[in-house]
């Protein structure tokens, strides 16, 4: 058997975060949600965490496993040894033990506007891109909003204000976009935005879609600095 070892939070029971032990099947192709549904399924109904596609694409999944943000539907028990901890995210409000409070993520999201934006009126056809075209901005389209990079940042644990990698990497997604004509410098260049950065990296690494946030960062820092003594030139 493989033993779990879940946090636990019920508001109204728990002062702070316990956690339990659970003892599920030795299978080799079981992931840690695997482990985690069946504990919900036969052992103890009243664990609560998120998923959904349980296939790498929703980003529900997301959750501390041994001290680093996982898809806890892409990492597998086999390859532990020994005790298997699952916490929540770090850096998020905990509402119910693995589930986390995503609205400040999402309200930073919307802030970036990570969309196609427009003037004038709409096209009379589709409009096309080379192949260059898509490539400058296709790597950051690949973010699942799964927000592990998040809990690995160290800027965001300690100051919730910072825009955080994922949405600054999907603005700078829609920036590169040839058919973008957004501005969005004033949500980006400022202390909570590209400039709270510290460049550690740590949000690149934690990816699992390879998206390179520090990459996407720090380009929008090259552009910031150019726009505040050339403020018409668009990069």
């Amino acid at each position: 058997m493989t033993v779990l070892e879940v946090s636990r939070y019920r508001p109204g029971i728990d002062a702070e975060p316990v956690f339990q032990r659970y003892e599920v099947p030795d299978n080799d192709d079981w992931a840690v949600l695997d482990g985690l549904n069946y504990v919900k399924d036969s052992v103890d109904g009243t664990l609560s965490f998120r998923w959904s596609c349980r296939m790498g694409i929703c980003g529900s999944c997301g959750m501390t496993v041994n001290g680093e943000p996982r898809l806890t539907c892409g990492t597998f028990l086999a390859d532990y040894d020994g005790v298997v901890r699952v916490e929540p995210l770090h850096g998020f409000p905990v509402i119910r033990d693995l589930v986390v409070d995503i609205e400040p993520f999402l309200e930073k999201l919307s802030s970036v506007s990570p969309w196609l934006i427009r003037s004038g009126e709409d096209p009379a056809s589709e409009f096309a891109q080379t192949p260059a075209q898509l490539e400058a901005y296709k790597q950051y389209s690949m973010c699942i909003n799964c927000m592990l990079c998040y809990s690995a940042c160290p800027v965001y644990v300690l100051d919730p204000d910072f825009l955080g990698p994922a949405a600054i990497a999907l603005a700078q997604r829609y920036n590169l976009d040839s058919r973008d004509e957004g501005d969005r410098f004033d949500v980006l260049s400022t202390d909570e935005g590209v400039w709270g950065c510290t460049f550690v990296g740590e949000c690149t690494s934690a990816c699992p879609k390879h998206v390179d946030p520090a990459e996407a960062i720090q380009r929008y820092k090259l552009t910031a600095a150019v726009r505040s003594v050339l403020p018409w030139v668009r990069l």
